[in-house]
């Protein structure tokens, strides 16, 4: 076997462009390409290795560690976990940068590549520049905040730690059922460090991802609940729309009379206008999803990992009732809510359980058909809510006071509610576009108000909701759908706390559209504070004088070099989305919304801590009301 001597990161590269990925018969390169923001541990290190031979990786400089990672994950998520981005950065704080990015790959189950720089193996000449000191170890550094938030994590202190590091980081990358981020930390002058590696390490590489079938046991187990059911629900989450379950979903809804409901990460497995999908379910559900998984006896999660938000905080089941039947690859997963667990892929699962189920039909007839008019007839109702500055808005919650709205209507300029924006947006933009969020109310709004017409055109970042996601996440989207248009639908919060990756998109050519909901403040936060008895407190974006602020957004993306508009009504908006289709440079388009006018929850209830002592009545009230919920669901 013959020998080659490269550094520790000529090898890395090396074979990350011999790593293939083999799903459903089609075999192509797992990892595209790799973002980069160089600094002192990776710029003489893995930056000479790139700058010698990049191979057909893709090299992207990114503007924040945290935005490009967010990218990345963004990418691999739109391409079903089949492919990936790697991520590098330097020692200390470009390091630290990666653990709000790396929890939000963990929180979603999603492959990403992180390549930070450590300090130095042999700690010759420790304290290094970035690096910390801790009492108790010289081992310790920023990386090993990196550990609770990674699916697997090393440190390389060694070059020919490399090869067992990199295998085992790739088999968890390409596991559906544990995928998730793979942190290596390389220490830096491990990085140059040389080594003669096996020649055979750098052979293609091909990791097969092949679908997992249910036992005969687990498949006469579900269909025996649900032949046993008379009022069944199929709970579609994220693993359904990894597993491309989306036409065995629609035949069996279709013939077995099964009603859809959807979590965040499942929606637009199945399109909206399938007439069985009730939409999303839970606290930032419909009033059909949420009636109908009431009235089930049995729900059926298919990929699911039964957040607080699916779930209403463990109240949106009729539990004396109600049995749970769980499709997933994770048997962690499937063990949720005491379900039955068949421990298996999505699409495979449910192509078996089809001709067991022959001759089934459940009890609920026009009840679908009924719950979906019904919530059409609101959603039609929500798109056309307007501002009276004479009459207090029914459509507003009732602890903002008429006085606060007409002050936020004259500081901003502005009469739109979110809701009329959201949805002028959705009449416009072409069927086939990618909507993009994260945080706040607008993924709410999305949720129940969003009609997806084409599979896998709704891309949610919400197992970790993580703040800052949205534009970069855009970025990622772009990269893996080049030929369509994306949107970033994101509140000037989000916005405010990162969007450095919108530059990226303008200086390489990725056209994304930046959708901004300005309603100065975080009000989706000052919903939650309000809603629980507290006052407006510090969510409110205001002088130190008291008054609103109000920036202007479009001017700070018409600086980075976007092409910028304003649209403070349903017309502009269309205008501004019509010409926004025309350009080739990215697009910033900004809103001015009134805050109180986004959707509230349909029979639903999210469980957050009160406080149990306080002066005010309506905190008092509102920490009895959550005793009350509790009682119901603690058990659970």
């Amino acid at each position: 076997m013959g020998t080659i001597r490269l550094t520790t990161s000529q090898a890395l590269i090396k074979f990350l462009n011999q790593q293939y990925i083999h799903v459903d018969g089609k075999e192509f390169p797992f990892v595209e390409g790799i973002f980069n923001i160089f600094g002192h541990g990776n710029v003489v290190g893995i930056g000479q290795a790139l700058e010698q031979d990049s191979g057909h990786l893709k090299v992207i400089q990114g503007k924040n560690e945290q935005g490009m990672a967010h990218a990345a994950i963004a990418y691999s998520k739109q391409m079903l976990r089949q492919k990936i981005y790697a991520v590098t950065t330097s020692v200390g704080p470009g390091a630290a940068n990666l653990v709000a990015a790396a929890g939000t790959a963990l929180a979603n189950n999603i492959p990403v590549l992180l390549l930070p720089g450590d300090t130095f193996a042999t700690r010759q000449p420790d304290p290094v520049l970035q690096q910390f000191e801790q009492e108790y170890s010289a081992a310790i550094t920023t990386n090993d905040a990196l550990i609770p938030v990674s699916r697997y994590w090393d440190r390389i202190t060694r070059p020919e730690q490399l090869m067992s590091s990199l295998i085992r980081a790739f088999e968890v990358m390409t596991d559906p059922a544990k995928a998730g981020p793979a942190t290596i930390c390389i220490a830096q002058d491990v990085e140059g460090e040389a080594f003669e590696y096996d020649e055979q390490f750098f052979d293609k590489r091909v990791h097969y991802v092949d679908r997992k079938a249910p036992l005969e046991r687990e498949l006469n187990g579900a269909a025996e609940l649900i032949k046993a059911s008379k009022k069944p629900v199929i709970l579609v989450g994220g693993g359904a729309k990894y597993s491309q379950a989306r036409d065995i979903l629609v035949a069996l809804s279709e013939k077995h009379q099964i009603p859809l409901v959807e979590t965040q990460a499942g929606k637009s497995t199945v399109e909206s206008s399938f007439k069985n999908n009730l939409g999303g379910m839970g606290i930032t559900g419909t009033l059909a999803a949420n009636k109908a998984a009431y009235e089930s006896d049995l729900i059926i999660g298919i990929g699911t990992r039964y957040t607080d938000f699916a779930t209403s905080s463990k109240t949106a089941f009729d539990f004396d009732n109600t049995k749970f039947l769980n499709i997933n690859l994770s048997r962690m997963q499937a063990y949720k809510l005491d379900g039955f667990q068949v421990v298996a892929d999505a699409k495979t699962t449910l192509e078996q359980l089809a001709p067991i189920l022959e001759g089934y039909e459940s009890k609920f007839g026009s009840t679908i058909t009924e719950l979906k008019e019904e919530w059409l007839s609101e959603r039609d109702r929500l798109s056309k809510v307007t501002f009276d500055r004479h009459h207090f808005n029914p459509e507003v919650k009732d602890h903002f006071s008429q006085e606060v709205l007409n002050e936020y209507a004259d500081a901003l300029g502005t009469e739109f509610a979110q809701t009329t924006a959201l949805l002028t947006i959705n009449d416009t933009v072409d069927a086939d576009s990618v909507v993009i969020c994260s945080a706040g109310s607008l993924p709410g709004d999305l949720q129940r108000l969003w009609h997806s017409e084409a599979p896998n055109t709704y891309h949610l970042e919400y197992g970790y909701s993580c703040m800052g996601y949205e534009v970069s996440g855009t970025l990622g989207v772009k990269l893996a759908e080049p030929d369509k248009e994306v949107y970033s639908m994101v509140g000037d919060g989000s916005f405010l706390m990162l969007h450095s990756e919108l530059i990226t998109a303008i200086q390489y050519n990725q056209k994304i559209n930046v959708l901004l909901f300005d309603n100065s403040g975080y009000g989706c936060i000052n919903n939650l504070q309000m809603d629980h008895g507290s006052g407006s407190y510090f969510c409110e974006f205001r002088t130190h004088d008291d008054k609103i602020l109000n920036i202007d957004y479009a001017k700070v993306a018409e600086g980075y070099g976007a092409k910028t508009y304003r649209a403070n009504t349903a017309e502009e908006l269309k205008a501004a989305l019509e010409d926004a289709k025309k350009q080739k440079v990215s697009t910033l388009i900004e809103m001015k919304v009134l805050p109180k006018t986004m959707t509230d929850g349909y029979k639903s209830w999210w469980h957050v801590g009160v406080a149990e002592v306080s002066n005010k009545e309506s905190i008092q009230q509102a920490f009895e009301l959550k005793e009350k919920k509790l009682e119901y669901a603690k058990q659970y």
